[in-house]
């Protein structure tokens, strides 16, 4: 059998070379070709002149035109807003343990340190000096029952308590939200927590 022809170089494939796509080159900006009349059109100006409008497509842009004096006196009215109550606009809503709190009175308070005083055996020593308030919130510091009292401050150990169903003292509360009411500096932090810190500073 005799071998097949090849086919001659004139009718040979293209070489894999000649395949290969020619390397783009970016470095000129190629832009999309517009007619010439597309230009025309973009260059000139839009027309300045007026349009014919209808008299009552007239006498609608000149009310409009026109503010109401009314509206005028309205926007420009000045609004008195003191600060009060722009704070009582910005501040939560107190919750029912807050309310209870803020009926506690001071002889209310008073009732409630002398009753502690009457559980003990013996009279509290180094503690003449201290107002009433200072001796309920020593005495809600050292209260075991309702959570450790380093760390946090005495609002959210009592608010704490409070969520965890532990009944804490609603007088406590009354101390907190009338020293908070006055301006008082340091009640917030338990006084353990500023004696371990102190201590702390000091062995250093």
């Amino acid at each position: 059998m005799p071998a097949p022809k090849r086919p001659t170089s004139g009718t040979s494939r293209p070489s894999s070379t000649s395949k290969q796509q020619a390397t783009l080159s970016f470095n000129h900006r190629v832009t999309k070709s517009v007619p010439k009349s597309a230009k025309k059109g973009l260059a000139t100006p839009p027309s300045t002149a007026p349009s014919k409008q209808s008299p009552l497509a007239k006498h609608v842009a000149s009310t409009s035109d026109q503010q109401d004096p009314a509206d005028i006196d309205v926007e420009d009215e000045d609004v008195d807003v003191t600060k009060a109550q722009v704070e009582e606009a910005e501040a939560p809503e107190k919750t029912e343990a807050e309310l209870r709190a803020e009926k506690v009175s001071d002889r209310q308070i008073d009732q409630y340190w002398r009753q502690l005083e009457r559980e003990r055996k013996t009279k509290r020593v180094h503690q003449g000096d201290l107002a009433l308030a200072e001796k309920v919130l020593r005495y809600w510091d050292v209260s075991s029952q309702y959570g450790p009292c380093v760390g946090i401050s005495r609002m959210k150990r009592w608010q704490r308590a409070e969520r965890l169903g532990l009944n804490p003292p609603v007088e406590v509360l009354a101390v907190l939200m009338k020293e908070e009411s006055r301006g008082a500096q340091g009640f917030e932090k338990a006084h353990m927590d500023e004696i371990l810190n102190s201590t702390a500073v000091g062995s250093t």
